[in-house]
């Protein structure tokens, strides 16, 4: 039986109407836009989340799998996994102690009209996060050397000090970890603050200068109150990103085996056991334990700030 042309692009229009009417439908439409990142979250986030839940009660070995309950949990019990924590936690507290309020006044001072060169200082402040970390990790390799003739310990002895093992120390192993983290990250900082900076009405600083505000009264109620959700961001990626620090310390120690683990982190412990020993199973364990910490501590920091609470 063949079909009448007419009666083909009476199909076809009907389909057409259909895929309109989806379309623009207000219940379907939205979940049609948002579908693509549903998919890749699912599939890039939810699945290894879940495939590593289920891999932490497991011993995973070529060609065998088996499960042992919390045997994985019971391991990381030790002191080698709480050093970790200690130097991850540590980090994380030094680069929010220097990352955010640091980038904050810098934004400040490169958004007044007063500031010279504004646009030379943030492409400068913003290069270093353009440069690879391996390559970063290298140069400071080098500038925190052991030789006299190395660049830190060039200014130490110029300061008037001896020369110092900077990555054979525990305190200023950690002091090379924090600058490299500085140099690497403010322009990023810098960037979001700035940002947030540029998207305050004019308008309410003129009006705080009529009513005789100085500089510290409209930075403390007008700058600082509505760069709170950027802050609140800066702060969040700032913990991610400081418990999940790893290449900067195999770069400045060339492997995951720094003295008596100065620098070891909680991912580099993962690497360590789920890699280099290839202990699937216990490094999926602290990959969750890791989740859980982070999870943890960025609902505390939204807590304090506020971020739960109804607007009135």
């Amino acid at each position: 039986m063949e079909i009448s042309p007419a009666t083909a692009a009476k199909a076809g229009g009907g389909n057409r109407r259909k895929l309109t009417g989806i379309l623009y439908s207000q219940k379907i439409a939205p979940w049609l836009f948002v579908l693509p990142f549903l998919v890749s979250f699912a599939l890039f986030f939810v699945y290894p989340v879940l495939s590593s839940v289920n891999m932490s009660f497991q011993q995973v070995l070529p060609g065998q799998v088996e499960y042992i309950g919390l045997d994985n949990y019971e391991k990381l019990w030790n002191p080698t996994f709480w050093k970790a924590i200690v130097n991850s936690s540590k980090y994380t507290l030094y680069t929010l102690l220097i990352l955010i309020p640091l980038p904050l006044v810098l934004a400040v001072f490169l958004n007044s009209k007063a500031m010279a060169l504004r646009s030379f200082f943030r492409s400068t402040l913003f290069i270093p996060a353009l440069t690879s970390v391996v390559v970063a990790g290298t140069v400071f390799r080098l500038a925190f050397g052991e030789l006299e003739g190395s660049l830190m310990n060039t200014v130490a002895v110029t300061l008037g000090f001896e020369p110092q093992q900077w990555l054979r120390q525990e305190g200023l192993a950690m002091f090379a970890l924090v600058l490299l983290a500085c140099w690497r990250w403010i322009g990023v900082n810098l960037l979001y603050f700035m940002a947030g900076l540029q998207n305050i009405p004019k308008e309410l600083y003129e009006s705080a200068e009529i009513d005789g505000a100085n500089t510290w009264n409209k930075f403390s109620r007008i700058t600082l109150p509505l760069l709170k959700p950027i802050s609140i961001y800066v702060f969040t990626i700032s913990i991610y990103g400081g418990f999940s620090m790893f290449t900067e310390s195999y770069m400045l120690w060339a492997g995951n085996r720094s003295p008596n683990d100065i620098g070891l982190t909680i991912v580099g412990y993962l690497y360590r056991n789920g890699l280099e020993q290839n202990n699937l199973g216990l490094g999926s364990a602290v990959g969750i334990v890791l989740l859980l910490l982070t999870f943890a501590i960025t609902i505390v920091q939204l807590k304090l700030f506020g971020m739960f609470r109804k607007e009135e």
